[in-house]
């Protein structure tokens, strides 16, 4: 499905009854929305969540900022612009709050959306994210593997994939090389748009730190990360944690910067529980 909101197109996928708690999914740098395991959407939809998945600008199915030839370059943005993309999809989705739950990129627009629009935030989950970009900062084999030119075609993409899982996922659990192989040629297939990716990059930087504006949040909150993750280390959990009133820290040994399939159930169930008190 499409909708048109704040000033861009949004290509996004509703789960689970009308009725149920509403749930906003944010995926992180270039990564599109089938991203999100399978095993945590279906666990949310039977704990009674309505839960929504979207591909953010400049990635996938939505706006692209692309800019024409001959053209000024592509506009800059900021992770605000991003929150208000995802505060205008839930006008759209007639939604006056939400559960809001954010992986990596995705947290930080998640605290975004939860500085800029209180109202509109029930709870806020926050996952291998940071509340700015010197907190928790990358490794140099992980760096290294983000900054990497860009594939040239849809073999190498796969492969870069299966690169990048190895390097930044999660060493406590097997690599399911089937399912990051398969959402890589998906999202190849989607859209394939690194310049779009490298302008997300830099509205990540340009964003700043949101640490003071965390301090103010009085939602309920659940900030989830790996004990092991080389691309946003553990520094940047514990900070956003600790930025935020009465947060929950829950981390787990083993895992890095993704969402390993067994952990997935045990995610959920902590999701449902804070938004069960939301």
């Amino acid at each position: 499905m499409r909708a048109t909101a704040n000033g861009i197109e949004i290509c996004y996928e509703v789960f689970g009854e009308p009725g149920g708690r509403p749930v906003v999914l944010i995926m992180g740098l270039g990564a599109q929305m089938i991203g999100w395991p399978e095993e945590l959407i279906g666990p949310l939809v039977e704990s009674g969540h309505r839960v929504v998945r979207f591909d953010n600008r400049d990635v996938g199915l939505s706006t692209h900022f692309t800019p024409a030839d001959g053209q000024a370059p592509a506009p800059s943005y900021t992770l605000d612009d991003m929150a208000d993309d995802t505060a205008g999809l839930m006008d759209v989705l007639g939604w006056e709050s939400a559960h809001v739950v954010g992986a990596s990129m995705g947290g930080m627009i998640a605290q975004a959306l939860a500085i800029r629009h209180p109202a509109r935030v029930r709870t806020l989950t926050s996952i291998m994210s940071t509340p700015g970009p010197r907190v928790g900062q990358a490794t140099e084999a992980a760096m290294t593997v983000l900054t990497a030119p860009a594939p040239q075609d849809r073999d190498e993409a796969l492969a870069r994939a299966v690169e990048t899982a190895r390097v930044i996922g999660s060493p406590g659990y097997e690599m399911d090389v089937e399912r990051v192989t398969r959402v890589a040629a998906e999202s190849y297939d989607r859209a394939f748009d690194p310049a779009g990716t490298a302008r997300q990059f830099i509205a990540i930087r340009r964003s700043g730190d949101r640490t003071e504006g965390l301090r103010g949040l009085s939602a309920p909150a659940l900030v989830i990360h790996g004990e092991d993750d080389p691309l946003i280390t553990l520094e940047g959990g514990t900070a956003t944690a600790d930025a935020i009133p009465g947060a929950k820290l829950l981390t787990f040994p083993g895992m890095g910067h993704d969402l390993p399939r067994p952990l997935c159930p045990v995610i959920a169930e902590a999701i449902a529980e804070l938004t069960g008190r939301g």
